[in-house]
């Protein structure tokens, strides 16, 4: 038997590095002309349409995100509509089913859809760079780490790649989420998105579009790490403990259950985690002049959680749909979609794991 201490690394604890280094083991020289070492996400064997880590895989993968969060945060603009003006006037809308009465009757049917305009078109290009560069950082990174600590480190990798990648995508998002809030929580101020750009650029200048990008950041960088992190993990433990068969042995149809399934579990603790600056966010953008330490003292330790059911549904859903477009979007264009990860034949040796 091995030592305790090398089982728990073969279990693999996701968020903690490894507690004991590794005895060098001599291996075979290898010639120059060999295949290089595989990364974690090594492309799948079946027939597939590009490289992995190629520029058609990256630029198809930046699609499936544009289509993944373009299209479900579009689809869900009444329910975000109800949460922002849960945040910002909780006097007023005092409920998820109150919001939705109370906006029907000031605004009639159409009321719900305010700020579809800035959602699908700002949402559209974080998507664009949140998995793109999600792809793009996780094969760098890899590559820095090497194939065994890239197993090793596998958890502190999704989570430093998505990281990487939301910080970019926030930056492509701000300006239409700043315009969207104010669309959709300011009464009276402007009711499109061609209404509402010229006024806040006459008021504020650019400013009024960036403003609120640092509480973007404090909102969407634990979310998508959360999302990203967790999704990839959840994907390992149903292929290994609810899954009765090999992924190798399942469909097309039943991987993208599995991906649907673990994406709404990611979704429900990026809710969670990113409330609170959501909360700051929604506030930052309606108030002119405010800043975000100012917001977050008004709204106390109990407001900040305003509208949190609302958020787990539609987080949750969302996140679940994302994974479930984003997959289906590599399955449509037979791009490569790599298993779980598994421990490298070397990593084996050294743990006395192979004869």
């Amino acid at each position: 038997m091995y030592p305790s201490t090398l089982t728990q690394l073969a279990r693999a604890n996701p968020f903690s590095a490894p507690l004991f280094s590794l005895q060098k083991v001599e291996e075979p020289q290898q010639s120059h002309h060999t295949q290089r070492p595989r990364r974690l996400a090594a492309a799948a064997t079946d027939d597939v349409s590009c490289e992995f880590g190629s520029s058609k895989y990256y630029a198809l993968c930046g699609f499936g995100g544009i289509l993944s969060c373009g299209l479900t945060h579009t689809a869900v603009v009444p329910l975000d509509l109800v949460k922002c003006r849960l945040q910002v006037d909780p006097d007023k809308f005092k409920s998820i089913g109150n919001g939705f009465r109370v906006t029907i009757r000031e605004d009639g049917i159409r009321g719900l859809a305010k700020g579809w305009a800035p959602t699908f078109i700002g949402y559209s290009m974080q998507g664009l760079c949140k998995f793109g560069f999600y792809e793009v950082f996780k094969i760098f990174y890899s590559d820095l780490l090497g194939e065994e600590n890239t197993y090793l480190w596998r958890t502190s990798l999704y989570l430093a790649a998505s990281a990487s990648a939301e910080f970019f995508a926030d930056i492509a998002l701000a300006p239409m989420e700043a315009v969207k809030v104010r669309v959709q929580t300011q009464p009276g101020y402007a009711n499109t998105l061609r209404q509402a750009v010229p006024k806040m650029f006459a008021e504020e200048g650019l400013w009024a579009f960036y403003k609120g990008v640092v509480p973007l950041w404090m909102r969407q960088i634990p979310y998508t790490m959360m999302k990203f992190a967790c999704f990839e993990r959840t994907v390992e433990l149903l292929y290994k403990y609810v899954v009765p068969k090999p992924r190798s042995e399942c469909s097309k149809a039943e991987q993208l259950v599995v991906t649907f399934c673990a994406g709404y579990i990611a979704g429900v603790f990026c809710a969670i985690v990113s409330h609170p600056a959501d909360s700051v966010v929604s506030v930052l953008n309606k108030e002119r002049g405010s800043t975000a330490v100012q917001v977050l003292k008004k709204l106390g330790p109990k407001g900040v959680w305003k509208g949190l059911v609302a958020r787990i549904i539609m987080i949750g859903t969302l996140t679940a749909l994302q994974w479930f477009i984003y997959d289906s979007v590599k399955v449509y264009f037979r791009l490569p979609r790599p298993p779980p990860p598994d421990m490298p034949e070397s990593l084996k040796k050294k743990l006395g794991l192979t004869e």
